[in-house]
């Protein structure tokens, strides 16, 4: 696990021990942030679920002006401050201990980018897309939320003001990409 590209690149992330986190692979991370171009430039970029933060960190080595981590783990709370230590972006970060629907049932503030890679096969993608799109001011309006999940995980959801406007398989990794609907 590394950093792929920006300020940096190249520099290798520690893993969280255990099996408590499901690291996004560098080839589907490599196109995510393909998607997303220059568009993380300055953009704001809150990472729930952050596990070891390496798709926050990508964002910061890529230019994104902010990042905010929320975990719950300690394990992983740990590994993220570490993770920023060993890239230099720390001090662009703030890492937040938190369960992610406590969070979101705070104060909104609008993100550019919300990335979601939660626990698979427990419904929490979904759910964690409803709570945002029950509280729009988390993202901003011509921002993206995008849900990390297993394919087998898709389902159609019900939501009043987010639509599905990409999707994107990469082997057992499947990107979905919500943005608020006109």
């Amino acid at each position: 696990m590394r950093v792929v590209t920006g300020k940096a690149k190249g520099r290798k992330l520690k893993s969280v021990p255990g099996g408590e986190t499901r690291p996004i692979t560098d080839r589907a991370k490599s196109a995510l942030f393909s998607i997303l171009g220059d568009g993380v430039v300055g953009a704001r970029f809150l990472d729930l679920f952050a596990g070891t933060g390496q798709v926050g960190i990508e964002a910061l080595s890529r230019g994104a002006a902010e990042a905010v981590f929320v975990e719950r783990s300690p394990a992983a709370l740990r590994i993220i401050r570490e993770n920023l230590a060993l890239t230099g972006l720390a001090g662009q970060a703030r890492v937040v201990r938190a369960d992610v629907f406590t969070f979101l049932r705070g104060e909104p503030e609008p993100f550019d980018y919300i990335y979601i890679a939660p626990p698979q096969y427990q419904g929490l993608w979904a759910a964690t897309l409803q709570a945002i799109d029950a509280a729009l001011g988390w993202l901003a309006a011509d921002g993206r939320a995008i849900a990390q999940i297993h394919p087998r995980e898709y389902q159609d959801l019900l939501l009043r003001h987010l639509v599905l406007v990409d999707q994107r398989r990469y082997g057992s990794v499947m990107l979905c990409f919500y943005a608020v609907g006109g």
